[in-house]
């Protein structure tokens, strides 16, 4: 069976991914900081006859990034590593005049620290795989400038760029930087409380993420949108 980690797998996209990879036979450790919440989304994929190991944590602690890795060791490997786990800074975002520096260096914390600390942890192993991945969740406002996102944006940015680095650095694995486009999440209501403006469920960007996974698509930056096949499109069109 196939491993893989993904983190902030309690709800939203993370629970999302991991339940399409449970219904494909994926072995999985799942992380999130809230325990029984993680525990009641991994009992919910305990129907696809897979393994899931359910640790709660933070992924800034690095006793706990090597707790994932270790687990995805003792069920066999690692193929694929999903950096789902995110911190806005502020909640609701403030404009960059009003973020605190503080909550600058817990958004930079999570969203590449400590994204750049679990690869470390786990490249042994996702270089012993026969096809090792990385994901690096990101997000439109790693590109675009829109106001209040400054600091989440500016995180979001580096995150990208870690992900373009490590794969020219590691061309034995593929390295996806994936924007999965406006969700109904969790973080996007702490971002911007109020906001019902009827944006999709995190599920409808799945295939996007399946797709890179059952083409090998080469490293790079992709939006999960884009990745949906579309009968319009040219075939083997993907955008990025």
């Amino acid at each position: 069976m196939p491993v893989a980690i993904i983190t902030g797998a309690s709800k939203g996209l993370g629970a999302a991914l991991a339940a399409a990879l449970a219904r494909r036979g994926w072995d999985l450790v799942l992380d999130a900081r809230t325990g029984p919440v993680l525990e009641e989304a991994a009992r919910g994929l305990d129907g696809y006859g897979t393994k899931v190991v359910a640790l709660a944590g933070d992924v800034t602690d690095a006793g706990h990034r090597a707790e994932l890795v270790a687990a995805a060791g003792d069920l066999g490997g690692l193929d694929l590593l999903v950096h789902n786990a995110s911190a806005l800074g502020a909640e609701p975002l403030v404009p960059l005049a009003e973020l605190t520096l503080e909550g600058l260096r817990t958004a930079l914390e999570t969203n590449v620290v400590a994204a750049l600390g679990l690869v470390q942890e786990a490249l042994p192993l996702l270089r012993e795989a026969a096809f090792g991945a990385v994901v690096a969740v990101s997000s439109d406002a790693a590109v675009e400038a829109y106001r209040t996102w400054g600091g989440y944006g500016a995180s979001k940015a580096a995150l990208d760029q870690v992900a373009a680095v490590l794969a020219v650095e590691e061309p034995g694995l593929r390295v996806w930087a994936v924007d999965p486009g406006d969700l109904r999440t969790d973080l996007y209501a702490a971002a911007v409380p109020g906001d019902d403006s009827g944006r999709p469920e995190p599920s409808t960007v799945v295939p996007g993420f399946l797709r890179l996974l059952d083409e090998r698509l080469p490293s790079g930056r992709y939006s999960a949108p884009s990745l949906i096949p579309d009968p319009s499109a040219a075939d083997g069109e993907v955008a990025r």
